[in-house]
């Protein structure tokens, strides 16, 4: 038996609101009706009704932690990054290491050609190439004043990489 359940939502849904604000607060304003915009969704619960994973047909867009913040799927971050202006929750890296991150592996600060300045480590971040396309989602390990100046290092803990996408 699952621990889960699915629920499709519209926009007229409480809990849709309540994950809006959730993202904005975590993302800054406008990145939860980017993550969440007025089409079905479906939102995995937990056998108490808690949000858990919320869905599209693309892909996960997040998943909610008991700690109240979302972990981006990689939809999350294309929708994140189609929809914020740069830099912001980016984290850019060069072509040497595209391909890597894709592949799921981590970033490196050796790497790192910009980064959103209000980036702190524990940050969910998009992962993108100088292009704006988005290679991999994860958690920012260092600030962006660290990545910017350490030559080593891991930069982002890279949850999902998006593949060929």
């Amino acid at each position: 038996m699952s621990d889960d359940t699915d629920e499709t939502t519209g926009g007229g849904d409480a809990t849709l609101a309540d994950l809006r604000t959730v993202a904005d607060y975590q993302f800054g304003a406008g990145a939860g009706a980017a993550l969440f915009p007025d089409d079905d969704l479906t939102v995995r619960r937990s056998t108490s009704g808690r949000p858990r994973q919320v869905l599209a047909d693309e892909g996960r867009i997040v998943s909610y932690g008991t700690d109240g913040r979302f972990t981006l799927g990689v939809e999350g971050g294309v929708r994140l990054v189609e929809s914020l202006s740069a830099p912001s929750n980016r984290v850019t890296v060069g072509e040497e290491s595209e391909p890597f991150v894709r592949d799921g592996k981590n970033a490196f600060a050796k790497f790192v050609r910009a980064v959103d300045p209000a980036v702190r480590p524990g940050d969910e971040v998009a992962v993108v190439t100088p292009e704006d396309d988005v290679v991999g989602v994860g958690r920012a390990e260092l600030s962006a004043d660290a990545m910017a100046d350490f030559e080593t290092g891991m930069a982002v803990f890279v949850r999902n990489g998006a593949g060929e996408r």
